[in-house]
């Protein structure tokens, strides 16, 4: 019996340590949100002063390792070339077939295989269906007649120390029969290097040469060589056939009625897989400094090309052509007080951190960190809308890795002083560019694919721009646990620092009936995001209007959005439609399931797109941590509950999502650019691009918001 009464005053084991600590972490939530907030912005706004210098990875690129070949020969004809197509009239109707023409006989006579790719403009109009498809699924509608299809010209040099089975892609966007000086620049350029590469010995992969007929769109016509390039013909997939329209013949026969001469083929040319590709194109912008090349990286759903080819871009341009390279950006930001003063006080928190120990390399120049903080913003903005920034997005649908160049003089292109030293310069960039994958014995592996830039010569990786997205996150699922243990009266055994578990039968019981009240809660969470899915589709239906302008479809989807969320609580059941309020446990469970789903969906959204997450991060974390009843608040009348309320207020209207957008483009674009119409036009370029953003904007931030909203108008 004593023995017996021993083992009942035996205090029970306490949990582990790591049990013990995320209790802690629960029960102070508040602290931690605050903490974990106020870091992920800060790490954040860190990142171009963490960021890195860039550095070439794969060995076997040695850019600059060789002299140029190219010479003033090859410049010479290229300005042939560009003289024979300016002297024809484009007012005439076969202005475009002549330019086809000339090009096909000047590639010809390099002894390169020319061959003719005809496709049609694809349809964009939302199809639900074919949304998880790739981007224009390239099949050719009815209406289309043999007068509304564009034509691309491929050149092919084979290469003389290789087996056929590797390409290199140079693509020259060139509208046929209404182009300008620029796009001729971008010809004999590219025209120049492809002359020089017929004659080479050291080629061990094939050149193809595009010249994308660009009337429909620079993208359009490189995405539909793409798609043609790696479809079978037997599938009977591939775009219009060479023979499938009469007048199209028109371009294999000359003057005199005799075919032109060369190897002049009407199939479709293929050479071995893309091992990388760049799209030239040369801007009239007369810049302050001197030549300026412009990179364009971002494609689809945020994806980058492998460092390296950006890397090897920068260091030709930089060390051997001196040209002024430079990343896509706002400058406008520049302008911003806030970020200059952030400037200066990193730059003096450098200059003290030197102080103290010479060794520690903290901190930029404000006119650095001003400069990377725009050139970051802006690859957040361009990777998070999930548009390509080029005709290069298409090439990355395939897993190829690609970048726009587009090189600006400094002075104006019809200068004939300056032309030919022009022409030199950005022949040999592109000619190093092409000798150093040249060199790879295998696609682009080494160097990183998830980055983002801060300058051409600086990047964050991802490992480091990552912290500044957990941080944000990773409150979310502590206030959700402790908003469940409050909702349901739970006591985790921390009370005093003393662990005492409640292990009654009773206890244990009414736990068990108290947990299950999340049902309620979860069920009208999965009616809002039931909506999203209806919002996803209503521009299915809004396209079949034709005659409506973007305005006018804008409105429409805002009022079939309400109408649907209206209708779908009537049915399955609302706080509005049975007189239902909700009490201080059961908006509190309300506001768990909801942190719950938007802490999986910004996870879900990181894989896919780091940017849409960041940014749905900065928007919707303070927002759902903040969101409870107004009422009580108001009520309270005090100065902390009037705070709350402001807040709570600007965060709902700063994260609905078309005010989110018309800031940002006010912000980097300016207050003359909104128009009503243009949060439309964004949704149809998404869904022609098949973005992932649309999918995040429609089942995670949308539902999300609206049940924050939700919370925000209840009583309790």
């Amino acid at each position: 019996m004593a023995k017996t009464e021993t083992e009942k005053e035996t205090p029970k084991m306490k949990p582990r340590p790591i049990v013990r600590l995320g209790i802690f972490l629960i029960s102070h939530s508040f602290l931690v949100s605050v903490v974990c907030c106020t870091a992920g912005v800060l790490a954040l706004l860190l990142l171009p002063v963490l960021a890195k210098n860039t550095y070439i990875s794969e060995n076997a690129l040695m850019p600059g390792s060789a002299s140029s070949l190219l010479s003033n020969h090859d410049i010479a004809e290229a300005n042939r070339l560009v003289n024979e197509l300016s002297s024809l009239n484009l007012e005439r109707k076969d202005a475009g077939i002549e330019s086809q023409k000339i090009l096909a006989r000047y590639m010809s006579d390099l002894g390169a295989e020319v061959s003719y790719h005809k496709f049609h403009p694809p349809q964009n109009h939302f199809h639900p269906l074919h949304f998880f498809s790739s981007p224009h699924s390239g099949i050719i509608g009815e209406n289309f007649s043999c007068s509304s299809y564009g034509v691309n010209t491929v050149g092919i040099i084979r290469s003389p120390r290789g087996d056929g089975k590797e390409a290199i892609v140079l693509v020259t966007p060139y509208n046929f029969g209404r182009s300008d000086s620029s796009e001729t620049l971008s010809l004999s350029i590219a025209y120049s290097v492809f002359s020089l590469l017929s004659r080479v010995t050291w080629l061990a992969k094939d050149i193809i040469w595009l010249i994308a007929d660009s009337q429909y769109g620079e993208h359009e016509s490189v995405a539909a060589w793409l798609r043609d390039y790696h479809t079978p013909s037997f599938t009977g997939l591939v775009s219009l056939n060479a023979d499938a329209c009469v007048e199209g013949n028109n371009l294999y026969i000359s003057k005199d009625n005799s075919v032109v001469q060369g190897k002049i083929s009407d199939g479709f040319g293929r050479a071995g897989t893309m091992a990388a590709a760049l799209v030239l194109k040369v801007t009239d912008r007369n810049g302050l400094w001197d030549d300026t090349l412009s990179i364009y990286a971002e494609a689809s759903n945020g994806q980058m090309p492998n460092l390296d080819l950006i890397n090897i871009v920068n260091y030709l341009a930089v060390h051997r052509q001196g040209l002024h390279v430079q990343i896509q950006k706002f400058w406008s930001d520049l302008d911003l007080k806030w970020l200059e003063f952030l400037g200066k006080t990193f730059e003096l928190l450098g200059k003290v951190a030197r102080s103290l120990n010479p060794n520690w390399k903290f901190g930029i120049p404000a006119s650095d960190y001003i400069e990377g903080t725009t050139t970051l913003a802006s690859s957040l903005y361009y990777q998070a809308l999930g548009i390509p920034t080029g005709p290069h997005g298409a090439f990355r649908d395939f897993q190829v890795d690609a970048i726009t160049l587009e090189i600006s003089p400094r002075v104006s292109s019809n200068n004939k002083a300056r032309r030919n030293e022009f022409l030199l310069r950005g022949g040999r960039l592109i000619e190093g560019v092409i000798r150093s994958v040249n060199n790879l014995l295998e696609k682009f592996h080494q160097s990183f694919f998830l980055y983002l830039l801060t300058s051409p010569s600086k990047f964050v990786s991802v490992g480091v721009y990552m912290i500044a997205f957990a941080l944000l996150v990773a409150p979310l699922p502590l206030v959700a646990a402790s908003l469940y243990a409050d909702a349901n009266e739970l006591d985790f055994g921390m009370k005093n620092d003393k662990y005492t578990p409640m292990d009654t039968a009773s206890n244990e019981i009414n736990i068990t009936f108290r947990s299950w009240k999340w049902l309620s809660a979860a069920k009208e969470v999965f009616v809002v995001h039931i909506w999203g899915v209806i919002v996803l589709l209503l521009p299915y239906f809004i396209c079949q209007m034709r005659d409506w302008s973007p305005t006018t479809s804008f409105v429409s989807w805002v009022f079939l959005a309400m109408l649907s969320l209206l209708i779908l609580y009537l049915i399955l059941g609302s706080p509005f439609s049975h007189g239902y309020s909700l009490e201080k446990g059961e908006w509190a469970m309300l506001k768990s399931v909801t942190i719950s789903a938007i802490f999986i969906g910004l996870l879900l959204m990181s894989v896919v797109n780091f940017a849409t997450a960041e940014i749905g991060a900065l928007l919707m974390v303070p927002m759902s941590l903040m969101a409870q009843p107004l009422k009580p608040d108001i009520r309270a009348a005090s100065l902390r509950s009037f705070f709350r309320v402001i807040c709570n207020l600007v965060l709902g209207f700063v994260a609905f999502p078309p005010v989110t957008f018309f800031m940002l483009k006010g912000i980097f674009e300016g207050p003359d650019c909104i128009n009503l119409g243009d949060f439309w036009n964004w949704l149809e370029s998404l869904w022609a691009w098949n973005s992932a953003t649309y999918i995040y904007i429609g089942m995670v931030h949308l539902p999300c918001w609206v049940l924050c909203i939700h919370i925000l108008l209840h009583s309790c």
